[in-house]
């Protein structure tokens, strides 16, 4: 059983037990969160679609810890003017499990 769920604007294809990371979310290490924007669910070949979400349908995760992604440069440059511009960014992340669909 897999489903399709919205969290924090981006879509997962997500399974019991899986491990991934997504933005940033405002909660504890350790604590449980629910995510009930599922776009579709497949039960063993039983494909529901919701319009646009599956009603009563929600994902439960847990919070493992936040981390930081891989350092991204962004380099701007104008030739022959002598205008160079170094930025880095690190995009934070957490990482969580998924416990449980509701469906």
């Amino acid at each position: 059983m897999y489903v399709i769920v919205e969290i924090n604007g981006q879509q997962f294809k997500v399974e019991k037990d899986q491990k991934l990371f997504v933005h940033r979310i405002n909660a504890e290490r350790g604590s449980e969160v629910e995510f009930d924007k599922v776009m579709l669910i497949d039960n063993e070949g039983t494909v529901t679609v919701g319009a646009p979400t599956v009603e009563g349908a929600k994902v439960v995760a847990e919070v493992i810890s936040h981390v930081k992604g891989d350092k991204v440069l962004v380099f701007h440059k104008k030739r022959r003017k002598g205008y160079r511009k170094l930025n880095g960014h690190r995009q934070q992340f957490s990482e969580i499990t998924i416990k449980g669909i509701v469906a």
